[in-house]
């Protein structure tokens, strides 16, 4: 099969288009036979040597994969030569999904739901469970809840807004005006210019996700109200200390994305039900993985870049 995988850490040309050994699926596991690979931050973020993720070199980035079962090892029964699935597999180890066959565990992925195409069903996992594991399962969003996303048409803040408006929240996004009227079509209530606007003018917050990080951090955390929750999903957000917290009376939760295939089943769940979509900004194929990594580290990515084998 071909594979991209590189010898050395550092920029975009250090991925390599090479052949490689088709994997076997052991007790637990399926074949996936690749439809479509999901580009996110940290594929780059590892393949610079900014996040030591997986060692040293040689490896191969990637997490998102949708396709077509192939085989099913030992073990399994939800799962059958010819299904269409999707998932996220092994993080925080090597997902290994920059190739034309990956090894997923059967608690790592779920049945293609039919409203999505593969390379929109390549998409959603990474990005959908960081947005469903912080808005659900870290800031328990409810119905009537002010809710404010960050980087609004983003990958996972394209999903994050149509979570929050599926659980019955008032939507306010921030993105620049040429991508507001995606963000209304995904039900956002008030999209919010950041380039010519102060998002701080929209008022107070039930729950802040915060996508964006460095000095945002400690202006969102100020806007939320006591009792409320910032979920940010940078680490690296600046003057978010315990003591700011503690006098604003707000909780902060630091999101860590895991596999799930619950959370992965609750997704499906609302594509199937019209409530959630992804949206798909531009399709590479696999050979030009270095390009794809150019583009999402530009930050201009709407939605998700994918890439096809």
């Amino acid at each position: 099969m071909r594979a991209i995988t590189q010898h050395t850490v550092g920029g975009p040309s250090v991925l390599e288009l090479v052949e490689a050994d088709c994997p076997e699926p052991a007790y637990g596991q399926v074949l996936i036979r690749t439809g479509a690979i999901g580009v996110n931050p940290v594929d780059g973020q590892v393949r610079s040597g900014e996040l030591a993720m997986l060692g040293e070199p040689p490896f191969t980035v990637g997490w998102d994969i949708a396709g077509t079962v192939e085989a099913a090892g030992p073990g399994v029964s939800a799962f059958a030569s010819g299904d269409e699935v999707l998932g996220m597999p092994a993080l925080p180890g090597a997902g290994n999904t920059y190739a034309e066959y990956v090894l997923a565990s059967v608690n790592e992925i779920v049945h293609k739901p039919a409203g999505l195409t593969m390379e929109q069903a390549a998409g959603l996992p990474m990005a959908g469970l960081t947005a469903w594991q912080s808005l659900v399962g870290l800031a328990r969003i409810q119905r009537g809840q002010r809710v404010l996303v960050h980087r609004a048409a983003g990958g996972v803040g394209h999903l994050a807004v149509q979570i929050a408006k599926a659980r019955g929240a008032h939507v306010i996004g921030t993105a620049s005006a040429a991508k507001h009227d995606l963000l209304r079509g995904l039900g956002v209530d008030q999209p919010i210019d950041y380039r010519t606007r102060d998002f701080a003018e929209a008022g107070r917050m039930d729950v802040v996700f915060d996508l964006l990080g460095g000095a945002y951090g400690e202006r969102s955390a100020r806007l939320v109200t006591p009792g409320g929750v910032l979920v940010s999903a940078c680490p690296q957000d600046t003057g978010v200390t315990p003591e700011l917290i503690a006098r604003l009376g707000v909780r902060h939760a630091l999101t860590i994305v895991s596999p799930s295939a619950p959370d992965l089943a609750q997704l499906s769940a609302l594509v199937a039900t019209g409530r959630l979509t992804v949206h798909v900004d531009q399709v590479l194929p696999l050979a030009e993985a270095a390009k794809a990594h150019e583009i999402v580290a530009t930050g201009g990515v709407t939605g998700k870049l994918v890439l096809v084998p």
